[in-house]
């Protein structure tokens, strides 16, 4: 029973689970070869290719080119391995100059007819380095080894070759083909860094918009309700209660205007890559936003309906700061009119609706947003909100009422996306 159940342990048989691991241990492997260095990669693979250059049954099989004679093994033709070998420690670092010693050996090797060596396919490994990871000169690079290659044939033909015309112009196109493969992983590898820098330069600008509208958002409803608490305040000097009631609003309103500057610059200041979710400013209750804007004086009414869902962080503060807006918009355009703010939840929305009297036809705004929202000319206020409820799914309008007034609403997803 114990063997049974081991066998079907993690829901896999015994066959299955094997390759399994060997799967999980070989991307642990890959994973830890991609983390090392670049150089400490290059000196290990020239290491090892060094060893199985001399290492039977490989150290007999490589290119060759030319089919000269052969001759016996010899301490040149050792060296000559060496040079085919070594070099290619500092292929990414300088693959220029592993280029010119790798085909510098292998040219002599061959023209000496040395005996045929697995250390021969450096000259591929060198080929692709350049195409790969030149960074400067790199036609040069090119130019230079194509005349290389035809003084290698003309002395290749001056020692005998019996090589026909076509092998003299086989040999190139596989060697331009290897090189040509180490520039397209080049040219890969370049786009995605473009590609990449694009991205981030997109992150910031969305990063930079987000916290702008926070601080617009903080500055403007804030700031609005202490100037309206404090010019009211001026008028109460001969009621000491009254007065002491709109400084402490005014105080409790700029401490809580400065805990959410104080959180936002703590955001601009941070370093590294924290989640999204840790630099979304947490919102507050709409019920104490109105609390607030009825403490300086503007008369305001708050029906919520329904229970609110378990809705995500950005789906709560599009919410909060849609009625934040509309109540600053409020106080600054349409001071003293009746103000309502209904809040109506269902297990996938919420629906946010802020209606503020005003005389027929009029606007309670400075200038009057089209309907469908495609335009909303009051302000940078309106048309972040718009910005911010589409961005999760929603739906965003305001304008001004027939019957006068204005009016905002937004219908908010309560996964914070569509």
């Amino acid at each position: 029973m114990r063997s049974a159940s081991s066998a079907q342990e993690g829901g896999l048989p015994a066959h299955a689970r094997l390759p399994a691991a060997a799967n999980a241990r070989l991307r642990l492997l890959v994973r830890w070869w991609e983390a090392r260095p670049a150089t400490v990669k290059d000196r290990e693979f020239a290491l090892v290719f060094t060893v199985l250059s001399f290492a039977p049954p490989l150290a007999l099989i490589g290119a060759r080119f030319g089919d000269l004679p052969v001759h016996g093994g010899s301490a040149v033709s050792v060296l000559l391995t060496l040079g085919q070998c070594l070099p290619i420690a500092v292929r990414t670092r300088w693959p220029g100059a592993c280029l010119a010693v790798v085909g510098t050996s292998f040219a002599v090797h061959q023209c000496l007819g040395c005996p045929p060596t697995f250390g021969s396919l450096g000259l591929y490994v060198a080929l692709y380095s350049v195409g790969a990871h030149q960074t400067r000169f790199r036609r040069t690079v090119p130019l230079a080894a194509t005349g290389a290659y035809v003084l290698f044939g003309v002395v290749l033909h001056m020692l005998g070759s019996p090589a026909g015309v076509t092998d003299y112009l086989l040999f190139p196109l596989v060697l331009a083909a290897v090189w040509g493969l180490g520039a397209l992983v080049r040219w890969e590898r370049e786009r995605e860094a473009v590609r990449r820098r694009l991205a981030a330069r997109v992150a910031v600008a969305e990063e930079r918009d987000r916290m702008a509208r926070e601080l617009h958002d903080v500055v403007t409803h804030h700031v609005t309700a202490m100037v309206v608490q404090a010019g009211a305040a001026q008028y109460l000097t001969a009621s000491p209660d009254r007065l002491n009631s709109a400084l402490e609003t005014i105080n409790s309103t700029g401490r809580r205007a400065l805990a959410e500057l104080r959180f936002l610059l703590g955001v601009l200041e941070a370093t590294g890559d924290a989640e999204p979710q840790g630099r979304t400013p947490m919102p507050g209750r709409v019920a104490d936003l109105v609390e607030q804007t009825r403490a300086g004086g503007q008369p305001v009414e708050l029906i919520e309906e329904g229970e609110q869902p378990a809705i995500t962080t950005g789906a709560r503060l599009a919410a909060y700061r849609t009625v934040q807006e509309s109540l600053t918009n409020a106080v600054k355009h349409a001071a003293g009119r009746q103000t309502l703010v209904r809040l109506t939840h269902t297990p996938h929305w919420t629906e946010v609706e802020v209606i503020t009297a005003g005389t027929k036809g009029g606007t309670c705004g400075s200038a009057a947003p089209r309907e469908d929202g495609s335009h909303l000319s009051g302000g940078r206020g309106l048309t972040g909100l718009r910005e911010r409820v589409e961005t999760l799914g929603g739906a965003f309008t305001a304008g001004a009422r027939p019957e006068g007034g204005f009016r905002v609403h937004a219908r908010i997803p309560a996964g914070g996306g569509a």
